[in-house]
């Protein structure tokens, strides 16, 4: 449970709220590559805790993000004509680069001020991972910002990994509590209770895994710190005297991994991002190191696949809110315990219907909470250090944002450290950089 200051404090990202403040200092996903495809094409409207914004893409292929506001007149420069390296207002011909600096005013004076000082808000952006990332901080030097983060799915060729986003009707901290919250899997994307749970030894390793979690929905829980975040393990009764542990990370602010992974299977992460309080964006990326993937994946993937929403060209998802994300009670009777298809799609059901911002002075935790615990916890204490004049660290560590979860069979009593050591190399799941 959380006081009604404190889940404020949590929620509320827009304008100069603390945690908005917080989230500044942090590069930020701001829209997909896919979603500005050329050079001097189409400019794209977005919000960013909860700040209006118009992202371009240039003639050098340099992506712009500003103000859409043109400073003459106050006309929307999303109707701007992109060309020749700027994005030039319709109504006067104002001009202005990547950078927010005016490069032509075609009614001003040639010997105006104006034509030095002119220029509208823009901040820096990077393309890592077939993502534009912006940073909303404090304006700064290029040389003096921090890095973006190294997330592992970056770091590899396009053909390893698949990218994509989609968008939540509720504030961002029960979108990522829902990630963090491992245990949930136990019902919510279960099949029927009429299904048998039994696990055969003999049968293939999904289902092995899915009947260890339905007949365990109280994992206990093992936490270890990094200097990005933590990493959370829940351990479940396996067959005989082995555990059955599902890893997944928090990084700062707003990043987590799936704790279902397998060696030589895919991995999968998020990326949170406000929108306004009361809806964002959920940037989803699926990986794998050691080879590209498959056509197959791809397709599947497009067509929604675990925790990658089936969305349209708008990346709101087909099952949402709206249509009671299709919920059919003859399944939920018979087949799955939601009757929901998709497991982005059950989770985003249950996340929005805890209203766009939950309110958790009404909660009631549980052991299996801890995750939700250590991650409020650590949020709210940054973004308090940060309104006291301490600014977070965590951004110019981006090197330890290679992070990997995933699931791991070990004998029963061995510690979480040296589960992690097992399964990933190292006791926090940090892999090293990626060789070129």
């Amino acid at each position: 449970m959380l006081n009604a200051a404190d889940n404020e404090l949590l929620t509320r990202t827009d304008g100069d709220q603390p945690m908005g403040q917080y989230f500044r200092r942090f590069w930020q996903p701001v829209a997909l590559s896919a979603q500005l495809p050329e050079p001097d094409g189409t400019p794209l409207r977005l919000q960013v805790l909860g700040e209006k914004l118009l992202a371009f893409r240039d003639t050098q292929g340099r992506v712009g993000l500003v103000d859409p506001v043109c400073p003459h007149r106050g006309a929307d420069l999303y109707y701007g004509r992109n060309e020749d390296c700027g994005l030039r207002c319709v109504f006067h011909g104002w001009k202005f680069d990547v950078n927010g600096k005016a490069m032509d005013l075609p009614n001003v004076s040639p010997d105006s001020n104006y034509h030095g000082e002119m220029a509208i808000k823009a901040y820096p952006t990077r393309e890592y991972g077939g993502i534009v990332w912006a940073y909303l901080g404090p304006q700064t030097e290029a040389s003096e910002l921090p890095e973006v983060p190294r997330l592992e799915f970056g770091e590899l060729p396009e053909t390893h990994r698949y990218v994509t986003k989609k968008r939540q009707e509720c504030n961002w901290a029960q979108a990522i509590e829902g990630a963090l919250d491992t245990s949930h899997f136990s019902f919510l994307h279960m099949p029927a209770p009429s299904v048998p749970s039994n696990a055969n030894p003999d049968a293939p390793a999904d289902e092995q895994r899915l009947a260890w979690i339905r007949r365990d929905p109280m994992p206990s829980f093992s936490i270890l710190s990094h200097d990005v975040g933590f990493v959370v393990g829940g351990a479940r009764r396996a067959g005989g005297n082995s555990i059955y542990w599902r890893m997944a990370h928090f990084a700062l602010p707003s990043h987590s991994t799936t704790p279902s992974t397998l060696p030589g299977e895919n991995y999968f992460g998020y990326t949170f991002v406000p929108i306004t309080d009361t809806a964002c964006w959920i940037y989803t990326y699926v990986w794998n190191p050691d080879r590209p993937l498959s056509d197959e994946e791809r397709t599947q993937l497009q067509g929604g696949h675990g925790v990658v929403a089936e969305v349209g060209p708008d990346y709101l998802p087909l099952r949402n809110k709206s249509n009671e994300y299709l919920l059919n009670r003859m399944d939920q009777k018979h087949r799955t315990f939601t009757g929901v298809h998709g497991v982005a799609e059950q989770d985003a059901m249950i996340q929005e219907s805890q209203g766009a911002i939950a309110d958790r002075t009404r909660e009631h935790l549980t052991a299996t909470d801890a995750a939700i615990v250590r991650f409020r916890r650590t949020v709210l204490a940054g973004a308090k250090a940060l309104a006291n004049g301490d600014p977070p660290q965590a951004p110019l560590l981006h090197e330890s944002y290679r992070l990997r979860s995933g699931s791991w069979v070990a004998n029963e009593g061995t510690p979480f450290e040296e589960i992690m050591k097992e399964r990933f190399g190292d006791p926090t799941g940090r892999m090293p950089a990626a060789r070129t």
